[in-house]
């Protein structure tokens, strides 16, 4: 038996822990999905945490595979705060078929995690309860503290923020606690590219003063 290398295995510690402290302050990582939006103003698109609010990407990915935020729209449009994207139950202007119907009236356990409320991060609706989001999520337009900890956020754009700020220039008007954009931003299409969310294991191997440090990682 080989005797205990305190120096190196130590070494080896503070690199791994050093390693998750870098990957922490970069954000949650992407999984390599991507869901394109085409609006009537243009391009949105985005990808996903899974590592961060599984269940919801589940939920949403999926929806978007049957083709249900198709002949959707940004209801709410609000310069600075958020562009949200009305339930799809109701803000479809084609007709849903029962499988579309049956995911979009599914509520989601509510994934509430760290992660900040900026711009083009994706945060799901919801009523007072916190399990009871559907299908209707914001897009973040500015930097919103408020809502941290309180709505799950689940993935963020990566391209089309010029778009964006085409939808912030729209005129709008208030109705109660929404502004609302007076025409309608309709999600004519949408598609998706990339492979699964799905975890994959990766296993490292740091050799520190010769002496093998094996841990896993998840990238996704």
């Amino acid at each position: 038996m080989r005797p205990f290398n305190g120096g190196s295995s130590i070494a080896c510690l503070v690199l791994v822990i050093a390693a998750g402290a870098l990957a922490e302050s970069q954000g949650p990582h992407l999984g390599s999905a991507r869901v394109v939006f085409q609006t009537n103003y243009g391009d949105i698109e985005f990808g996903f945490f899974p590592g961060v609010a599984p269940r919801t990407v589940d939920h949403i990915f999926k929806l978007v595979r049957l083709g249900c935020y198709n002949t959707n729209h940004f209801f709410r449009v609000d310069k600075g705060f958020v562009a949200q994207v009305a339930d799809v139950a109701n803000g479809r202007t084609a007709p849903m078929n029962d499988e579309q119907r049956t995911e979009a009236e599914k509520t989601i356990v509510g994934e509430f995690s760290n992660v900040k409320h900026v711009r083009g991060i994706l945060s799901m609706g919801r009523y007072d309860d916190p399990d009871s989001a559907q299908s209707s999520f914001s897009i973040l337009l500015g930097d919103a503290p408020h809502l941290d900890g309180k709505y799950a956020i689940f993935g963020r754009v990566t391209k089309g923020d010029e778009t964006l700020k085409k939808l912030e220039q729209l005129p709008t008007r208030r109705e109660g606690m929404f502004v609302m954009p007076t025409e309608r931003i309709t999600i004519l299409s949408s598609y998706y590219y990339g492979k699964s969310n799905k975890f994959v294991t990766v296993h490292l191997i740091l050799l520190i003063m010769n002496t093998p440090c094996f841990y896993i990682t998840h990238f996704h």
